[in-house]
């Protein structure tokens, strides 16, 4: 049984014992969520309020930063160079059942 859940504006296809890096959440590693699935698949899919009847359970694993990106500017003709990084706040979360 799998489940599509959303987090951060992205969806994820989910199962149990999956770990997968989701944009920031609040609390601490070991801590508990609920999450509400959007389609449940399987053997029968479900939509809609017939998912929304399923919770999708998870862990909170750890916080961490993602890896560093470089954003470059350049003006041709006017020596206008710019280089800026952005590294991206996350949470891993453990889906611990589906039910």
């Amino acid at each position: 049984m799998f489940a599509i859940i959303q987090s951060g504006g992205k969806q994820y296809r989910v199962q149990e014992g999956d770990v997968l890096h989701v944009e920031s959440l609040q609390g601490e590693a070991g801590d508990k969520l609920e999450l509400k699935p959007i389609l449940i698949g399987g053997g029968h899919t479900l939509l809609g309020d017939e998912a929304a009847k399923f919770t999708v359970s998870a862990e909170v694993v750890e916080h961490g930063r993602g890896k560093k990106i470089y954003i470059r500017k350049y003006k041709s003709g006017i020596q206008y160079r710019r280089r800026t990084g952005h590294r991206q706040q996350y949470t891993a979360i453990r889906i611990t059942s589906i039910a």
